[in-house]
């Protein structure tokens, strides 16, 4: 799969269930800067770490206004049981039939110990209130990536 969006186009739209019961869309985040993380899997160590750095700075994204949320392909209850497990505070979205994967351009082929399979490629997406991409990170490194997304948000907020 190609990168199929690039920074100043408008994000793909997307429908998803969520942790809390919830369905989220892009609209719900109209208004505000939208960091949409993807990453391969619950409960996972990269994964993990990222999703507790995430929730570490939960409180400067929001004085930025702006909301994260990480979506994988786990059932909503997998992300319930890894929120829970880890005490997380970001809202995490069920991508099952990975749609929002292959819109995103995220769904990738893999290969790991000689091994060919299709996955998901760690990024990230800074979107903008008005629905544009500001900026994407893709085969992120977790280790100083959420400190460079809160810096990035930070710049295009000023």
């Amino acid at each position: 799969m190609s990168d199929v969006i690039s920074a100043g186009q408008s994000a793909p739209d997307f429908s998803m269930p969520a942790n809390d019961d919830k369905t989220i869309s892009l609209s719900d985040y109209e208004g505000r800067y939208l960091v949409l993380y993807f990453y391969p899997k619950d409960s996972t160590p990269g994964c993990t770490t990222e999703a507790r750095e995430f929730t570490a700075f939960k409180a400067d994204f929001a004085a930025l206004n702006a909301e994260i949320v990480g979506v994988s392909r786990d059932s909503v209850r997998k992300h319930e049981n890894f929120i829970s497990n880890q005490e997380l505070g970001i809202t995490l979205g069920s991508d099952e039939d990975g749609k929002v994967c292959e819109d995103y351009g995220v769904w990738v082929e893999k290969k790991n110990y000689g091994r060919t399979y299709m996955g998901i490629a760690r990024s990230t997406f800074l979107i903008g209130p008005d629905g544009t991409v500001l900026e994407i990170w893709r085969n992120v490194r977790v280790k100083g990536h959420v400190e460079a997304v809160l810096k990035s948000l930070q710049a295009h907020s000023s």
